[in-house]
């Protein structure tokens, strides 16, 4: 499992890279995608919908399950990536570099967590 150091991380297997000015950008981390398998679809949500701390951003389908993704920001979405939702397999080969939401006028987030502290938490869960 990768844990890149300059990333934040939620309890719900999302990452945070602060992108300044009050926006970030989210995706799944490594142990999600791991966890999920071979992700076939993403849905995202719309260019300025809200995004609220603790609710449902977007969602994944695996050849397993359907998994909501959890926003850990409250804020505005100003960008989707449409080449996640393209090609969801660039979920599985490059978790860290494929984002899923940009999240601007972040007005409030949740506890993260530093990468040290992430990975003890996936080794507690697993």
């Amino acid at each position: 499992m990768n844990f890149p150091a300059e990333l934040s991380y939620s309890r719900t297997h999302e990452w945070v890279q602060d992108m300044g000015n009050r926006t970030a950008r989210i995706g799944i981390t490594d142990y999600a995608q791991h966890e999920l398998g071979d992700l076939v679809f993403v849905n995202l949500p719309e260019i300025g919908d809200e995004a609220a701390k603790g609710e449902r951003i977007a969602d994944v389908e695996s050849v397993k399950a359907v998994s909501d993704v959890m926003s850990p920001l409250t804020g505005i979405v100003k960008a989707v990536n449409a080449a996640a939702a393209d090609s969801p397999e660039l979920l599985n080969s490059d978790p860290y570099g494929t984002w899923l939401v940009e999240i601007g006028d972040i007005s409030d987030h949740e506890e993260l967590l530093g990468a040290e502290d992430y990975k003890a938490f996936c080794e507690e869960e697993g």
